[in-house]
């Protein structure tokens, strides 16, 4: 038998899962069905969704205030409905405006989960590490799945379909949360409650320029590398794609097929970084994290121009340990940081200034590859992490035993 407690824990994890699973949905419609059924080609649909994308970034503050004044749990109950409405409304779309319409919709209520969803997690639980790192894996799949099961619903039961039915999922988790919500709010959580007081990591100034810093940096190292590997693969992996190819001979493997089922691969163990990262966080602290994740990625990006094949695919398994493994290392600084009454607020400034930083990772992308290649975009790409490296090691103090007021 599932504790309560334990069935809260799955449900704000099924909360971010659906979160990234909804934000994806119309690219795999636009590139499998719209182009076709519409008329209109992939380039004239995406601007369609850039409005959601941007409500998912901008209202992830307003959102983190309203929960610290409304209440969170509330918030997420207005998650699980507003989304799931949002992409039934989608769904209904008869116009590209509409369409448009209607994705923004899911960006304004798909806001809420980050500021409100990590709060919860770090106010309530005490090892908030692996805590974050388990939320994370959950987001990772959504990701993952999006694609996948979008495609599969489009070929079963066409496009609208692809909205209609997680959209009806989402509405159905909203009741069970709101009930298990209120049974558990009283009750101490499994492994004891979160600290009360904040950890003391230096400076409410110094800490907050760290947190923001290793946004912006992180999030450009993310998205580039996240962006760009299947690319990188194409270039690089040719004679292990083949290699691949001639040893699943009978399955008649596409070099395409090959270098995506490569790339998944990476991003699939590379996630699972995340639950070593959160029990260092909860065994060592955030410094000492941050500092062994950031000199893996320096060490690998200084290691990547010039390799191919299988070197170049271990290196980029290497890269991307060490960039999920940075994932949970800021929202444990705010979780830890933050007074319990304020942490909504804080969260959603940390992901509006996240979620702002990634679309600046795109035209790095083209720009660098376009004048000198992937090789440079490796050394921009290690500059960054030890700009991380150094600033985290500058600005944060050991934790101490926390006696000041809350942070933030």
């Amino acid at each position: 038998m599932i504790s309560r407690d334990s069935q809260y824990f799955l449900l704000l994890n099924v909360g971010h899962f659906l979160d990234h699973y909804f934000m994806l949905i119309f690219a795999t419609v636009a590139a499998l069905a719209l182009s076709a059924g519409w008329g209109m080609s992939y380039s004239e649909l995406l601007p369609y969704g850039a409005p959601g994308f941007t409500a998912f970034a901008l209202c992830s503050l307003p959102m983190g205030i309203l929960a610290d004044r409304w209440g969170r749990d509330q918030m997420l109950v207005v998650f699980f409905i507003g989304i799931g409405l949002s992409s039934i409304l989608t769904g209904c779309a008869q116009t590209p405006m509409q369409l448009g319409g209607g994705l923004l919709l899911i960006g304004i209520f798909g806001s809420i989960y980050h500021p409100v969803g990590l709060a919860i997690v770090t106010a309530r639980w005490k090892h908030t590490g692996m805590r974050l790192a388990v939320n994370g894996v959950w987001g990772n799949l959504g990701v993952g799945c999006a694609a996948l099961v979008t495609g599969l619903m489009i070929d079963i039961a066409g496009w609208r379909a692809a909205f209609f039915i997680p959209g009806l999922i989402s509405i159905l988790f909203a009741f069970p949360y709101l009930r298990i919500s209120r049974v558990v709010e009283d009750q101490i959580p499994v492994g004891g409650s979160a600290p009360v007081k904040p950890a003391n990591y230096g400076p409410l100034w110094r800490v907050l320029i760290c947190v923001y810093m290793t946004a912006v940096l992180g999030s450009i190292v993310f998205q580039s590398t996240t962006v760009a590997l299947p690319e990188i693969f194409e270039e690089r992996l040719v004679g292990l794609a083949e290699e691949v190819s001639d040893a699943f001979e009978a399955l008649k493997l596409e070099s395409a097929s090959v270098i995506g089922g490569l790339a998944f691969l990476v991003f699939a163990v590379a996630s699972l970084a995340q639950l070593v990262t959160g029990h260092m966080l909860d065994r060592w602290g955030a410094r000492p994290t941050l500092a062994l994740v950031t000199i893996t990625q320096i060490i690998a990006f200084l290691s990547m121009p010039g390799l191919d094949n299988l070197a170049a695919f271990a290196v980029a398994l290497g890269i991307m340990l060490g960039v999920f493994g940075q994932v949970p290392v800021n929202d444990f600084l705010i979780g830890t940081t933050a007074s319990k009454i304020s942490r909504s607020r804080a969260f959603g400034a940390r992901y509006m200034v996240s979620f702002l930083a990634f679309s600046g990772a795109l035209p790095l992308i083209a720009i660098v590859q376009a004048n000198w290649g992937f090789d440079m975009l490796f050394y921009v790409l290690m500059v960054c992490a030890t700009l991380i490296l150094f600033g985290s090691r500058i600005l944060l103090s050991a934790p101490k035993v926390e006696n000041e007021k809350p942070a933030l």
